[in-house]
């Protein structure tokens, strides 16, 4: 027998079933793994909604494991994420030395093969970092910060195999090179932590960067006379954008603008969820730097700016539903637009052939249940 042994033969999932434009009751038919059917039936119409899977491009930890901390605090952090309706994820890595960064890489490759079943999928993993700005680092160590035109492309081509996604600032002397360089590797390249004007950040765009790393945050901004990243990020109609909707990185009051400005299918919700998430409160270290965590917001120490997030995708999913934005497009933020910008098709529709990685909400859209490849595992409550 082949992986699907390990896979629940056959199910029958009932439920409010939140498809791409709509929620239609229902069951989903799952067979090894496998969405088989979709049946339309109005007595389930008082059942739990029923939605893909979530997709977290970018998170740094969870459950006190640490994405860099090897491969027993990945397995940990993957079965935290799993909990919370996220079924795949890319372990994010902080700037750090290239040296850090190379053995981070390795740790994620050899770790994945034998990841969790009962853990969320590792996709690859992603780079915050290390060619950004300094006057935009936010909460990354400017110690590691390096400069892309010194980027040696030997070492570099060592950390292409499963580097999905790039953080670089585009303005910086010879980040439109690399993104370039990256780009026609088949990576995405993230634009972010960046103080470009509006001219250089669409300039890194049109040299291949795909997506933005969480708007607003550490990058210039909405400026009648200086638009910056943001504004480019906006206007552009295929660039992605990270939104990290914990109501702390971007005030609720500009949720709207974003979902005015931005194609629907170009929102990709992330958590930027340190290793803190979920760990409960106090001071802890995070890439060399003092952060506290008060509630559910971490801050640097130091100066008081945001250091990541506490929350997994689906606080950000249930807050952009009781903002008003219809459930299938919040959804579509977690699963389907994530999956879209690594042009990964098998999984994120409720559709037959996909995956049945699915995740149950209940009426206050809080995670009651998670399925992955047909099994279900409790959520968080539990």
């Amino acid at each position: 027998m082949h992986a699907s042994a390990t896979m629940a033969a056959s199910v029958r999932v009932g439920g409010r079933l939140v498809l791409e434009d709509r929620i239609l009751p229902g069951r989903l038919r799952v067979e090894e793994g496998r969405i088989v059917a979709v049946e339309p039936d109005a007595a389930e119409s008082g059942g739990p909604y029923v939605c893909p899977g979530f997709v977290d491009l970018h998170v740094h930890g969870w459950g006190g494991h640490d994405a860099m901390g090897g491969p027993d605090a990945l397995s940990g952090m993957a079965r935290a994420l799993l909990r919370h309706g996220i079924s795949a994820f890319l372990p994010t890595a902080v700037t750090s030395p290239l040296e850090t960064l190379l053995a981070f890489a390795d740790d994620v490759r050899g770790w994945t093969a034998g990841a969790p079943a009962d853990g969320a999928e590792p996709l690859g993993f992603n780079l915050e970092g290390p060619y950004i700005s300094h006057d935009k680092k936010g909460a990354q160590n400017p110690a590691f910060i390096q400069v892309p035109e010194e980027a040696d492309r030997g070492r570099l081509e060592a950390l292409l195999d499963g580097l999905r996604i790039i953080t670089i600032a585009p303005e910086v002397a010879g980040a439109v090179e690399l993104i370039r360089w990256f780009a026609v590797r088949g990576v995405a390249v993230s634009l972010g932590h960046s103080n470009a004007s509006y001219e250089a950040a669409a300039a890194g765009y049109a040299a291949g960067g795909r997506t933005t790393t969480h708007l607003f945050n550490g990058m210039s901004g909405v400026h009648n006379h200086e638009p910056g990243l943001a504004v480019a990020a906006l206007a552009d109609d295929g660039a992605y954008v990270e939104l990290v909707a914990d109501g702390h990185h971007v005030d609720p009051s500009v949720w709207p603008l974003i979902l005015r400005a931005k194609r629907s299918d170009r929102l990709v919700l992330v958590s930027d969820a340190i290793s803190m998430a979920g760990a409960g409160q106090g001071r802890f270290s995070l890439g060399g730097l003092e952060v506290e965590v008060t509630g559910d917001e971490c801050r640097l120490v130091s100066d008081g700016r945001l250091a990541g997030s506490v929350i997994a995708i689906d606080t950000s999913v249930r807050n952009l539903a009781q903002a008003g934005l219809p459930l299938p497009r919040a959804v579509a933020a977690a699963s389907l637009n994530p999956l879209a910008l690594l042009g990964i098709t098998d999984r994120g529709r409720l559709a037959p052939g996909q995956l049945a990685d699915l995740v149950e909400l209940d009426d206050d859209l809080r995670v009651s249940r998670v399925m992955r490849l047909g099994r279900w595992y409790q959520g968080p409550a539990a």
